[in-house]
């Protein structure tokens, strides 16, 4: 989409601190980290949220996961030993602001739960 800043990164329209790339995700920092790692992987292929994702979607999703476990590992928070979690954030309550599915990679820091 011609108005995604997601996909003018995956263009490489729009400059981004990319960490990874495959066939189909690209992986790049937050800008506004909330974590002392915090690294968005997009699926190349325009998908506007997870409440849209169907079945053909199904090997964009499951790059995503592998993508986001490939990132973790090499960021030094994957493995049983310390830990990290993935977000899909989807609309306004979840504070979802880029239309283009992207999944969050959260890690370098022990989490509180409830979230907040």
């Amino acid at each position: 989409m011609a108005d995604c800043l997601f996909c003018s990164i995956v263009a490489g329209d729009v400059p981004a601190d990319i960490v990874r790339s495959d066939e189909r995700t690209v992986a790049f920092r937050d800008v506004n980290p909330a974590a002392p790692v915090h690294v968005l992987v997009v699926p190349k292929r325009h998908i506007t949220d997870a409440s849209t994702v169907t079945a053909d979607d199904a090997a964009d999703v499951t790059a995503l996961l592998l993508a986001g476990q490939a990132v973790a590992s090499a960021e030094g928070i994957g493995g049983q030993d310390r830990g990290y979690r993935l977000v899909f954030n989807v609309g306004p309550d979840a504070l979802n602001s880029m239309p283009h599915l992207h999944l969050h990679v959260l890690g370098g820091r022990t989490f509180d739960w409830p979230p907040g």
